[in-house]
């Protein structure tokens, strides 16, 4: 057996003769295990199940389809573990080649000066300068490293031999590369081993849960390899030309390993966030399903509803659902269109407000409010796709000091920061030349739109804006939020108490003197078109269209139901929704106007 260097098992012979094409072979065998995979999910979902629930009936047929769900969700896994796997691998080579050209470029260094590299890694240097008394040249030696490179810096009174400045200088590279190497092998050797699946035919939440344990610790392994190449601080134009760029392989591997990043980055074609976020969604689900705390459990129902529906085939003119964001951060975030958005010629995106939060209540009414919507746009124009944007965290009126928040503007401000970047994105993946996009607010979203318009830029890309319940939307005019404001349109309920909140100079005068300080404040805002965040969308000195909506139920007997029935197409009077849809369809020259107030 060949001696190695002390202490470390790798020797640099072994280190310089290591096939790292080989490594990268097997890591394409995984790969194309992970693709054949992904294909199969892709077959059983698209193909399979939609073909089930189309021709059969039956306790039979349900059963089928739990069973075919349960394989896609299967194949998915498999995807995952091998897309790790493969990662795993070229990681790996990534890192050993680094080592490898170091100990080459030391090695060529000693063989052009005709030194020995010993197995141990010592240098042996030959005779050369000149003694300090009688002239004659000096004994050659031999240099070893015992530490990291530069740690044992020759000296020139005790070591004059001009070789063993040089030598030592090898011998430290070589022992650095080695020691290196060694550390590398022994960090993905244990995370090759933790990559194994349970035994048997299912993969239950606790599997997902150690999948997303995998992913992080690779993560952390690798996070060099991958992850700073990421651009996170760029333009979503500057990040869809990095993704344009990369290889397939390369993407897959990101896929695989950051599907988090990767699916809530803008600038990312939608096909692709889709993808990366149904994976995400799945480690997600594993992760917070072994978690027992409130925010953990609430995400849990609304990831859980989500899963749900994407799992469910498209009804006959019902646009297909894609994820392109999930996570848990704050109080969840979540972004779910109907409909393609890169590929349609209208888009539109819907921001919902107070006590709007990642949970089982989001994922049934607000994205039935999308869905909605996105069905009545496309009856309209085919070429259509709404979205629900949940990307920032609403106020929550009844948490705890958090419910301050529905008085301030800090989380509209950073809101409309990140919806601003996501329109932008929106914009630079679409296919069309000049795509019609709308951004629509609701509630504590109308005031989070308008704080996106008064970013520098406006909201990049948006050509018609609506605002709905709205407290307003912290400018004075429409013509402030920077489409004109024969763009902006505006449904205000007569029963909706929201779009009747009182001016902040009156919920400040009744802090401070009561019931005859709010009295003075209404007195001072003689139009009364004041609201908390700045003019009432709905009056005429705000200058909007303000189109129908249905009055709703008093607040004596519906009490804040007014508040939620603008997407309703149910109604008997749907005017609020029809217009949405003729708004977001580019057809706002046939909505039914109202008067302002």
């Amino acid at each position: 057996m060949t001696p190695g260097l002390p202490g470390l098992s790798l020797t640099w012979a072994q280190l310089r003769d290591l096939k790292c094409d080989e490594v990268e072979g097997a890591a394409d065998g995984w790969g194309r295990s992970s693709n054949r995979a992904d294909a199969a999910r892709d077959r059983i979902e698209q193909q399979l199940l939609t073909g089930l629930r189309d021709t059969q009936e039956g306790e039979a047929a349900q059963a089928a389809v739990q069973r075919l769900r349960q394989l896609a969700r299967n194949f998915q896994y498999v995807y995952t573990e091998c897309g790790l796997l493969r990662t795993t691998l070229n990681s790996l080579a990534h890192e050993m080649k680094i080592q490898q050209r170091a100990l080459k470029e030391a090695l060529d260094d000693a063989a052009s000066l005709k030194y020995t590299v010993h197995p141990d890694g010592s240098v042996t240097y030959p005779s050369g300068g000149e003694g300090m008394v009688d002239g004659a040249p000096l004994k050659g030696g031999t240099a070893s490293s015992s530490g990291p490179q530069g740690l044992l810096p020759p000296s020139g009174l005790t070591a004059p031999n001009p070789h063993a400045a040089k030598a030592q200088d090898i011998a430290d590279r070589v022992t650095g590369a080695v020691r290196a190497a060694a550390e590398i092998d022994w960090r993905y050797a244990g995370i090759l081993r933790r990559l194994k699946a349970e035994d048997g035919l299912k993969v239950p939440d606790s599997t997902w849960r150690d999948a997303a344990g995998d992913a992080a610790e690779l993560r952390n392994a690798a996070g060099a390899y991958l992850k700073d190449a990421i651009p996170r601080d760029a333009s979503p134009a500057d990040r869809r030309d990095w993704w344009a760029g990369l290889t397939q392989e390369q993407r897959e591997e990101y896929l695989a390993v950051y599907p988090d990043l990767i699916g809530n980055l803008d600038g990312i074609p939608a096909l692709v966030r889709d993808a990366a976020n149904r994976d995400n969604l799945q480690l997600l689900i594993g992760e917070l399903s072994g978690r027992d705390d409130d925010k953990a459990m609430t995400q849990l129902a609304g990831l859980r509803e989500i899963d749900r529906q994407l799992g469910a085939a498209p009804k006959p003119g019902e646009p297909p659902m894609m994820l392109l964001g999930i996570s848990d951060e704050g109080n969840g975030r979540a972004i779910v269109s109907y409909g393609n958005p890169d590929t349609s010629k209208h888009v539109a995106a819907y921001v919902p407000g107070l006590n709007t939060a990642l949970d089982a209540d989001f994922a049934e009414s607000d994205l039935k409010r999308a869905k909605d919507t996105a069905i009545a746009t496309r009856e309209i124009d085919p070429s259509s796709a709404t979205i629900a944007w949940l990307g920032y965290d609403a106020p929550q009126l009844l948490d705890g000091f958090d419910s301050l928040a529905v008085a301030a503007n800090a989380r509209a401000e950073e809101g409309g920061r990140a919806f601003g970047e996501f329109i932008d994105g929106l914009e630079v993946v679409n296919e069309n030349d000049d795509p019609h996009m709308v951004a629509i607010g609701h509630s504590y979203g109308s005031r989070t739109v308008g704080a996106a318009t008064q970013q520098p830029g406006g909201i990049a890309g948006v050509d018609d804006i609506i605002l709905v319940g709205s407290p307003g939307v912290g400018v004075d005019h429409a013509g402030e939020l920077g489409v004109g404001r024969e763009h902006v349109f505006v449904g205000a309920a007569e029963n909706d108490q929201v779009t009747k909140a009182p001016s902040k100079l009156q919920g400040n005068l009744f802090a401070a003197a009561g019931p005859v300080g709010y009295i003075v404040g209404g007195l001072v805002d003689r139009n009364g078109d004041d609201l908390w965040f700045g003019k009432d969308p709905a009056s005429e000195a705000f200058g909007a269209t303000r189109f129908h909506a249905d009055e709703g139920p008093g607040v004596v007997t519906g009490g804040f139901a007014a508040h939620s029935l603008y997407f309703d197409r149910a109604r008997a009077d749907s005017a609020s929704a029809d217009s949405i849809a003729l708004i977001a369809a580019g057809k706002s020259h046939r909505v039914k106007v109202e008067e302002p107030r």
